[in-house]
């Protein structure tokens, strides 16, 4: 029962879209897959594991392994026939999604929600403050004119 469950969730990602990518992998997939994951080039992830080796030895080597076993690879996109499609894609699996402001829809949920640096955040913060100012004082010129007034009175007619 328990090992239905655990293979159950494994395929489906672990809720997380936490998949192996084997098309853009180099041995297995796992770093290209975490790349995926974090939205971040699949090279930063490489280079993350070579340095985790270089420093702790035989224990990230072991830990490749172990995500290796515990991520499945990424289901292909069937054709209307139920055969994989000749273009790789992958399939839309049932993830976890969340709001993206920027683009103003919703994508799957990532570790790292912004990819920008801070500098670009604050920036970004900023404008959208400023043009709220520029809607308030906006609203504010109207309330306290005259065309306001004249328009009060019209609608009581």
């Amino acid at each position: 029962m328990q090992r239905r469950q655990f293979q159950a969730r494994r395929i489906a990602g672990w809720g997380l879209n936490l998949y192996r990518n084997t098309r853009e992998g180099k041995i297995a997939g796992v770093a290209a897959g975490l790349a995926d994951h974090w939205d971040i080039a699949p090279w930063v992830v490489r280079l993350l594991w070579v340095g985790a080796f270089l420093f702790t030895g035989t224990l990230a080597f072991w830990v490749y392994l172990g995500a290796w076993l515990l991520l499945a690879r990424r289901p292909p996109q069937l054709d209307p026939d139920g055969r994989p499609s000749d273009e790789l894609e992958y399939a839309a699996v049932d993830v976890e999604m969340e709001y993206d402001e920027r683009h103003h829809d919703y994508r799957p949920r990532k570790v790292f929600r912004y990819s920008e640096n801070s500098s670009v955040r604050l920036l970004r913060a900023r404008e959208r403050l400023d043009a709220a100012l520029r809607r308030v004082e906006s609203m504010e010129s109207y309330v306290t004119s005259r065309q306001f007034d004249l328009n009060k009175e019209f609608s009581r007619l």
